[in-house]
């Protein structure tokens, strides 16, 4: 058997590339570990990395050392970037390992995981945020809300003037893919301007969906007047947004007087198909929310109904959403949103 030629401090051992290293990382993890890391994995890359560890001979002690020892170096990375950004890190591990060495593993994990369009901007005060914006190019701001998590979207949505709030909000629904290049660019000249509230590819980003989620944590005053002026410059749009922002599920978030308010202006016909495809938590609530003899009723109605059609049941629970909009409007139920405080 020929010998293995020693490897120099921080150089992989020849064998450890690729998959192989992962199997190396696992085997050295123990079983326990590894099973933990293969439940985050896909099932092609789980299958690459168990086809390495059954024909991997055992590994040595040097091998183990540095296998652990990088994998530590790169989580302490990947913490340093989440709690600071790429400067941040860069200065924390230039203190641990030297200047070099923290450039070389920044790169690493950069190249690896690029770092999602207008991070900078994910620690920066919503308000401060809206007052930069608000003389930007309604595009513009849809833009960049639509790279940043709803909530914090929603926060900055609700400090810019009402006019620019359902322009910005109409444009965010409507945006569809994103050239990279003009994502980086914006991203670019927003940095340089934005720089005291301190390599993409074409992203599907903003869209209805995101509108809706922007609209769900924002104050109750803020979405009625944004929806109130997206009916008039768009109505089929606002509409779209009206039917995904309270979903048949969302039942279970009404207060239970609320709740028995909407009962009693269903068809009992409806809720039993509504209820066809319901989670398990949702009927028991539902069932607590009405008389003992109502509850066995209804109860009844689901066992005889048999087989339905999926739309049949889509149906039924749309009717009923609509119910609980219109009670809404007329301030007959309450619905809470996001941190909205609702008094007593």
């Amino acid at each position: 058997m020929t010998a293995q030629a020693p490897t120099r401090p921080g150089q992989q051992p020849e064998r450890l590339k690729g998959a192989a290293k992962a199997a190396a990382l696992l085997m050295a993890l123990g079983p326990d570990y590894s099973a933990k890391v293969l439940q985050h994995l896909q099932e092609h890359e789980i299958e690459a990395i168990t086809v390495k560890v059954a024909t991997m001979p055992r590994l040595n002690e040097e091998e183990v050392h540095q296998v652990l020892n990088e994998a530590h170096e790169m989580a302490v990375v990947h913490r340093y970037l989440a709690v600071g950004g790429i400067e941040y890190a860069r200065e924390m591990l230039a203190r641990a390992m030297g200047l070099e060495r923290a450039n070389a593993l920044i790169d690493r994990v950069v190249t690896m995981n690029p770092p999602a369009p207008f991070e900078f901007l994910r620690k920066s005060d919503p308000r401060q945020m809206a007052m930069f914006l608000q003389n930007e190019h309604p595009q513009t701001i849809a833009l960049i809300l639509s790279h940043l998590p709803p909530v914090q979207a929603a926060a900055v949505i609700s400090h810019l003037n009402e006019d620019l709030q359902a322009e910005v909000a109409r444009r965010i629904a409507t945006i569809d893919r994103t050239p990279a290049e003009i994502v980086k660019r914006v991203e670019e000249i927003m940095r340089r301007r934005m720089s005291s509230l301190l390599t993409q590819d074409s992203r599907t980003v903003g869209g209805v969906p995101h509108l809706v989620a922007i609209l769900s944590k924002v104050d109750r005053s803020t979405e009625k007047h944004i929806l109130e002026r997206l009916t008039e410059v768009d109505p089929m749009l606002a509409e779209e947004v009206r039917k995904l922002m309270f979903t048949f599920d969302d039942l279970i978030l009404l207060d239970d007087r609320s709740l028995q308010r909407v009962l009693r202006e269903v068809d009992m016909r409806d809720l039993a198909l509504a209820l066809k495809a319901a989670r398990d938590e949702l009927k028991e609530k539902i069932f607590r929310n009405m008389s003992q003899r109502a509850a066995e009723l209804l109860r009844e109605e689901i066992s005889y109904l048999g087989p339905v059609r999926i739309r049949a049941v889509e149906e039924a629970q749309q009717r009923i959403v609509a119910i609980v909009r219109r009670l809404e409007e007329a301030e007959e139920i309450v619905i809470s949103r996001g941190e909205e405080a609702i008094l007593g």
